[in-house]
């Protein structure tokens, strides 16, 4: 097995591109969530394409904004969304975590579920609204979200159940590795994007830090749905938060 497994395996996981994963094991699963942030640029770079070429075409800002946020929703197949939907109903529930864990299984979408998948949505369209003049912050947004993957995967947060793919990645990312890709991140933010982005980026992690903590309390360690969730939350406070303070530095 080679690191390529791994890289692979993130990138057709991740995404719809049709790359195939030679090995589907539990070592490639762990180095899938430490190539995660890379494959988060890739599908970045998708949605810097659809706002650029939106914006130039004359597109009212938050139609661009919307549409971009389908064609993440499409490269991504949905899956990350799918995962926060889960997430939210299963923290929205009554009843010790089994019954968490089973609503979160179901696969239907709740009344949490609904108002959440559109906050996130609503919100990250209209944040790319006020973007568009620097699409590529998109790329940024998207890296720290599958970021994301890895901060929840970190050395010591347990899976909540013995099945699935928390199970397999649960506790797999040792705590160097999730320090130099946040570090990695806020440097970019701050050379590439300003301290509007570094700020953006420091508030991300510290919402991811919570979540993990929460879902440790409520459902005993993380899900494929806690990682799903964890990527929309993070993206989303990336673009909200570059979006507000920069519109607020402008006025």
């Amino acid at each position: 097995m080679t690191v390529l497994d791994g890289l692979r395996l993130a990138v057709s996981w991740l995404s719809v591109l049709p790359v195939p994963a030679r090995r589907v094991d539990d070592r490639a699963c762990r180095q899938a969530i430490s190539f995660a942030p890379l494959v988060g640029a890739l599908v970045g770079a998708f949605g810097t394409a659809a706002l650029w070429a939106l914006t130039a075409l004359g597109s009212p800002p938050l139609l661009a904004g919307l549409l971009t946020v389908a064609v993440l929703v499409l490269v991504t197949r949905g899956m990350h969304v799918d995962g926060l939907a889960d997430t939210v109903d299963g923290l929205g529930c009554y009843g010790p975590p089994e019954r968490a864990l089973s609503v979160m299984r179901d696969g239907g979408a709740g009344p949490f579920a609904v108002v959440a998948l559109i906050l996130v949505l609503g919100i990250q369209a209209a944040s790319l609204a006020e973007l568009a003049n620097v699409p590529l912050t998109v790329v940024l947004a998207c890296a720290v979200g599958r970021a994301g993957f890895v901060l929840c995967c970190r050395t010591g947060v347990p899976a909540a159940r013995p099945e699935g793919m928390g199970a397999l990645v649960a506790g797999s990312q040792p705590t160097w590795l999730v320090a130099a890709w946040w570090l990695a991140l806020l440097a970019v933010a701050a050379v590439g994007f300003g301290w509007h982005a570094a700020i953006a980026v420091v508030l991300a992690a510290a919402l991811l830090l919570a979540l993990t903590w929460h879902t440790r309390r409520r459902f005993g360690g993380i899900t494929g749905d806690v990682l799903g969730a964890a990527s929309e939350l993070a993206t989303t406070t990336v673009l909200a938060t570059t979006a507000v303070l920069a519109t607020t530095a402008i006025a």
